[in-house]
């Protein structure tokens, strides 16, 4: 039982970002299924002898469909029999080994699909044209009398046909053609299609395909207490209490941290909960939710601060208003609370490690995995699984791997590094706190002639990079009011006063959207009361001549006009607007909510209208069960079934259907 020396988050998130522009060697080395024999035509699609097409996704799946999303756009081009559609995560040494073939395996900025559309659909293509060639060259015709549709080719002329499987090993050979021709989107069959996702069956059947689920052959398991004050340090553990304890096998001592070793995770846990340990608080333990308001009403008031974004002349627009609105904002550190709790399962065997684990970047968690062990990154295997939930909490904070390396390095053998619920929400990266301070000018007819924005808080890129925070701005924190701030005020300010805690901070879904659509859109709901003037109304004059004033006024208008905005409401119920743009995506919801007698609010109702731009996958059309708050009784529903014979009348049958949603279109019990 010796200590092992850990790593502190700066340095091996330094090392992490420094990796993501260097994995540029090449060796050659062909994945799993090439090796079995299936040729592969790009480094994204395999095709087998059986018309099996197996699609490489270098995303993270963690519930939001890109194994499903992203295979899509690259059938659709190949022109596929999407039922023999298969999946696989390549590794990211394979893609180091591969120069980078499969480019970035980072998830995150809700960049999966948008970023990918046409380098996947491209990939496609190219194998489709590939296919026609070698098909082409065994009927020796040209290739523009060939086409290919649900993984057959066919010689026009002819009416010959080959199917993909009896000629993708030629079609390996051919040289991919430089230009490809993509689809119109009129000629799509499955992208924006009602399409079944693809690990759902598994998913049902609890087929083990998340990083808790990793079992090896002589596997042991470890849970972990770390110093519960950022940035403290392990000072002392008496371990008296475990001997003879069954089960455990090792006590591993690390920097900030200690673990115990054993059979079973609940063994681990309970001898874990029964140690004796000292903690070093260091600067942290005098840190408390007071100070940081405190520090942060401090950014509030400052005098400098960096400017994101300025317009016009704010102190004359000021100076004609008619009318000073203010308000203070605040919301606090926020954990990313996953389903599936931290993980990591590692190996280590002398300067080589391999690892499963369910990460959002599988080259981050390759190279946090090597900056821990002091060994070279193409030294490690990373074997990406499911997640059971991200949303930026398994992106470029790895923080996961560091311990669960150096303790299966301690320990000689396999093991799953499990961290508790209690862990996991004590030891986040969490969304920054953050307050906003808002000002507003507004004229004779109410509506805003100058707006301040100030914002303050801890600072995700100047923690996590620097680099991207120079001259005091992060674009980051200030997100929804630069160049996507829905609303066209003639003179316009948004500053930014860094505040950065001991705590530390990482992407959190939207991140500062999140955040930042709550304050501007609460302020302009004060400005719009101050005005006398309709919320809707009021937002609707404040578009004005935005760039993008037409997706945004959709988007508001679609919301409104649903909901049913303007119509009376019950006492005692209201209704609120909002609206918003994340990366290039527009949104706007209204929320009905109830105020009870006893001060009780719910919101029994949320209408919500978004353009996104193209959409890859929809779901399959369900059917709703009743609410519990339905009123509706069964009805009885008429259901024409198809004629058997010409002439032959047409027949009804009684059902019990749902509570009369037009989601609803099955003649059967939901």
């Amino acid at each position: 039982m010796t200590e092992t020396r850990g790593i502190d988050r700066r340095s091996f998130l330094v090392s992490v970002a420094a990796a993501g522009g260097a994995l540029t060697l090449g060796f050659g080395v062909h994945p799993s299924q090439a090796e079995a024999g299936a040729p592969e035509l790009t480094a994204w699609i395999v095709i087998a002898r059986d018309d099996t097409v197996t699609i490489r996704v270098a995303r993270s799946e963690m519930g939001q469909g890109t194994l499903t999303a992203l295979p899509m756009l690259v059938a659709e081009e190949l022109a596929c029999d999407w039922s023999k559609v298969r999946t696989e995560f390549p590794r990211p040494d394979e893609n180091l080994r591969r120069n980078r073939v499969w480019g970035d395996f980072s998830t995150g900025g809700s960049r999966s699909i948008r970023n990918s559309q046409e380098p996947l659909r491209k990939a496609g293509a190219t194998a489709r044209e590939m296919l026609i060639a070698a098909a082409a060259a065994q009927w020796n015709v040209p290739a523009s009398e060939c086409s290919a549709f649900n993984s057959v080719i066919t010689h026009g002329p002819s009416g010959r046909t080959l199917r993909y499987g009896e000629v993708a090993e030629a079609a390996a050979k051919v040289t991919p053609p430089k230009d490809v021709r993509l689809k119109d989107a009129s000629a799509w069959r499955l992208i924006g299609k009602p399409t079944g996702r693809i690990e759902v069956p598994d998913k049902v059947v609890g087929k083990p395909i998340y990083g808790i689920d990793v079992r090896l052959p002589g596997m042991l398991y470890a849970a972990i207490a770390q110093c519960p004050v950022f940035k403290g340090t392990l000072k002392s553990v008496d371990e008296s209490k475990l001997s003879g304890r069954r089960g455990v096998h090792n006590v591993v001592r690390l920097k900030d941290a200690v673990a115990v070793v054993a059979d079973r995770w609940w063994q681990a846990k309970t001898a874990l909960d029964a140690l004796a340990i000292e903690w070093d608080a260091g600067e942290g333990g005098e840190v408390s939710s007071a100070s940081i308001r405190e520090f942060l009403l401090g950014g509030l008031a400052a005098t400098t601060a960096g400017v994101g974004r300025a317009q016009g002349k704010l102190a004359e627009g000021f100076a004609r208003s008619a009318r000073r609105v203010e308000a203070d904002y605040a919301v606090p550190f926020l954990a990313h609370a996953t389903l599936e709790p931290q993980n990591c399962t590692a190996h280590v065997t002398g300067d080589r490690a391999e690892i499963w684990v369910p990460t959002q970047n599988g080259e981050a968690a390759m190279a946090s995995a090597a900056h821990a062990l002091g060994i070279p990154t193409q030294n490690v295997i990373v074997h990406k699984t499911m997640l059971g939930g991200g949303f930026g909490r398994r992106g470029v904070t790895q923080d996961f791997i560091p311990p669960a390396v150096l303790i299966a390095r301690e320990v000689g053998a396999p093991v799953k590094v499990l961290w508790s619920r209690e862990e996991d929400t004590g030891h986040d990266y969490y969304r920054p706190v953050a307050m906003a301070r808002m000002a507003a000018g507004l004229d004779a007819s109410g509506m805003p002639a100058a707006w301040h924005v100030r914002m303050t808080g801890n600072s995700i890129w100047s923690t996590l990079m620097p680099v991207a925070a120079r001259g005091g701005v992060d674009r980051q924190f200030q997100e929804g009011f630069l160049a996507d701030m829905p609303y066209d005020i003639p003179n316009y300010l948004a500053d930014y006063a860094i505040r950065n805690t001991h705590v530390p901070v990482g992407f959190w879904r939207c991140v500062n959207h999140t955040q930042n659509c709550f304050f501007k859109e609460s302020f302009v709901d004060e400005m719009a009361h101050a005005a006398g003037i309709d919320p809707l109304t009021y937002r609707r004059r404040l578009i004005g001549t935005h760039r993008n004033a037409n997706k945004f006024l959709g988007v508001l208008n679609a919301a409104a006009e649903r909901a049913g905005w303007g119509t009376p409401l019950p006492p005692g119920t209201f209704r609120g607007i909002a609206l918003n743009e994340a990366y290039s995506t527009f949104v706007a919801a209204v929320a009905e909510i109830t105020l009870a007698a006893d001060g009780t609010v719910r919101m029994p109702r949320i209408v919500v209208a978004l353009d996104p731009g193209t959409v890859v996958i929809r779901s399959p059309p369900r059917c709703r069960p009743r609410a519990r708050s339905c009123s509706a009784s069964p009805r009885r529903s008429m259901a024409r079934s198809p004629s058997r014979t010409a002439g032959s009348s047409s027949r009804t049958s009684t059902t019990t259907a749902c509570c009369g949603s037009p989601r609803c279109r099955r003649s059967r019990p939901c």
